[in-house]
């Protein structure tokens, strides 16, 4: 089928889901805002490797993708919170779907079914195992 097909630019839903929820830390920042509201400051310690830059361009991303709200507060310093919106909660069920797989995908690596694509110089997860669970 052509892209056309579908009446809209992607080639099929899947690309279409991809979009928004695709590269490296979209799919992490929904995973850390399904417990709840998080500030700027707090998505940027449970994603320490991400830059500033990219975190707000992919935060930006999200909100235009109607995933996510920012809300702004007009305070001395500036306060910004970001939430997941009713649409973006319907990730729920495909972010815990990744979580356990990532899980099972963790497991080949540490016994040698699986090849670990990480660069050897980052050792442990990429966020703490307390933090996992919801």
């Amino acid at each position: 089928m052509k892209a056309n097909d579908y009446g809209c630019p992607y080639g099929c839903p899947v690309e279409a889901a991809l979009d928004v929820v695709g590269g490296r830390w979209k799919a992490v920042i929904l995973f850390h805002l399904l417990d709840g509201t998080k500030r700027f400051g707090d998505l940027r310690r449970f994603l320490s490797k991400v830059t500033q830059r990219m975190l707000t361009l992919q935060l930006r991303q999200l909100e235009e993708d109607g995933v996510i709200s920012r809300k702004v507060y007009a305070e001395v310093p500036p306060r910004v919170e970001y939430s997941l919106t009713e649409f973006g909660r319907t990730l729920e069920p495909i972010l815990q779907a990744m979580l356990e797989w990532g899980e099972v995908y963790e497991k080949r690596i540490e016994t040698g079914v699986s090849r670990n694509r990480r660069s050897p110089q980052v050792k442990g997860p990429l966020y703490p195992a307390s933090d996992r669970r919801l």
